[in-house]
């Protein structure tokens, strides 16, 4: 009985099953973006010229979805009080397009500012700072979490 070199690559079906068998194990445990989900692959050695193949036939099967993880990304992120900012630099670095980010943040139904009042409130408390130098240790806890200037004027109007 010959023992299987693991030097040696496994038959291109076989190793289309395996890819495709991991990703929808990571799928079945959270949204991924496809980049993400492409780098996650390679870093298991699998090739790269199937690991696209087998993402795009996810992709028409509907299983993977930059749109959908957008949308998750937003109000998963949004729920723990990170602000549009902030967000839409994590789309950014898993290779969400512009676009999509956009629509995302835009169909999301959150109110950013008061999003940003309830922040800072949870933070610092429910009494607004008195004095220049704790409203700007505030306003840069909120800048941080991904806040805009628009929406830390709001966090702070009486």
């Amino acid at each position: 009985m010959q023992e299987h070199d693991a030097e040696e690559p496994l038959d291109p079906s076989a190793e289309r099953t395996a890819i495709r068998k991991r990703a929808m194990d990571m799928l079945a445990r959270r949204e991924h973006a496809p980049a993400e989900l492409a780098h996650k692959l390679a870093q298991r050695d699998h090739d790269r010229e199937q690991v696209a193949e087998v993402l795009d036939e996810l992709i028409d099967d509907g299983l993977l979805s930059a749109a959908r993880y957008a949308d998750a990304m937003v109000s998963s992120r949004a729920s723990r009080g990170i602000g549009p900012v902030r967000i839409r630099a994590e789309l950014a670095a898993v290779q969400i397009d512009d676009a999509e980010i956009e629509r995302a943040l835009a169909d999301s139904e959150t109110d950013w500012n008061a999003l940003a009042e309830e922040v800072r409130a949870k933070r610092f408390g429910p009494v607004q700072p008195e004095d220049f130098p704790a409203k700007a240790k505030q306003m840069r806890f909120l800048q941080r979490r991904g806040f805009d200037m628009d929406m830390l004027n709001a966090a702070f109007d009486d």
